[in-house]
């Protein structure tokens, strides 16, 4: 005779992955109900049509013209949206994005804690890890979300400016790439998702000093000097050979996408190095995190 033990073995694991997405939906209505969410979308788009004026009104388009014109290629088919999408991409990626995904990261715990919100939810039966890594993925999906509206953005606004025509990409010593029209959509699009990665790892730095205790502004000041030292040594000439170690090189691997034939084992090696430093970085805020004095 069977006696019946409790609930059905599969009814406890259903239940708990809807509780982890109902997490994960109200930490993501918490992101994006805050003002300073939405900075880093602003500043792009408003970024994006400033450098569109200079390309159009200034000798910047002269001078891609005449470096076109100085390898072989004829500038009117190339001087187009996919061209000038990415050379508006190139200086958001290095000097704005860091800014906008630490200072999304340096307030996910470090704010709460600081106004007192996570004293009320940690009262609750849930894990110091498995609200970590809830908030993590909210971040995480921010930062594609920054990724994909700047480039769709960089995109639609050259369109509106330009023909869609060939593809010309140039970044010394990076890329130099002439593509047709339909392959360089598609790296454009490939190139984004690489530079997903970039974008969170960025956040995970700032996420990881936020589980400290400290301020939010610290932690995004902390991971941004981090960045900026990395940028630093890699431009001293001694630290050329340790340039591996430093992670604005393998920020880069999303130009690498361009060159014809694409270099996958330097890419994937550069995604395998920020991947590690993801998970580096949310093991050792997790563990600091466990370790703080925040329901007393």
């Amino acid at each position: 005779m069977n006696i019946p033990t409790g609930l059905d073995p599969g009814i406890a694991p259903t239940r708990a992955g809807a509780m982890w997405f109902l997490h994960l939906r109200n930490e993501l209505w918490k992101l994006f109900g805050k003002k300073r969410t939405y900075i880093g979308f602003g500043m792009f788009l408003l970024a994006q049509n400033v450098m569109l004026l200079l390309f159009r009104f200034t000798r910047w388009q002269e001078q891609v013209e005449r470096l076109l014109e100085g390898n072989g290629y004829l500038a009117q088919e190339f001087i187009s949206a996919l061209t000038v999408a990415v050379i508006m991409l190139i200086p958001q990626v290095v000097l704005l994005m860091p800014l906008y995904t630490t200072l999304v990261g340096g307030d996910m715990v470090a704010k709460e804690a600081e106004d007192g919100t996570l004293r009320m939810i940690l009262s609750r039966p849930v894990s110091r890890y498995r609200l970590l890594l809830v908030k993590w993925v909210a971040g995480a999906l921010f930062a594609l979300l920054l990724v994909l509206v700047l480039g769709a953005t960089a995109l639609l606004c050259a369109r509106i400016w330009f023909p869609w025509k060939g593809m010309f990409v140039f970044a010394p010593g990076q890329a130099f790439a002439v593509l047709p029209a339909g392959e360089g959509l598609a790296r454009y699009i490939l190139a984004h998702a690489f530079m997903a990665v970039n974008a969170t790892t960025m956040f995970s730095l700032a996420f990881m000093f936020s589980c400290f205790n400290m301020k939010p502004a610290a932690a995004t000041i902390l991971a941004l000097s981090y960045l900026f030292v990395n940028l630093v040594l890699e431009a001293i000439p001694f630290f050329d050979r340790f340039e591996v170690w430093l992670l604005p090189h393998h920020f880069r691997c999303w130009l690498r996408v361009f060159d014809s034939p694409i270099p996958w084992p330097e890419v994937l090696q550069s995604q395998a190095v920020l991947l590690g430093a993801n998970l580096t970085a949310l093991i050792i805020g997790a563990a600091a995190f466990h370790t703080r004095d925040i329901k007393s």
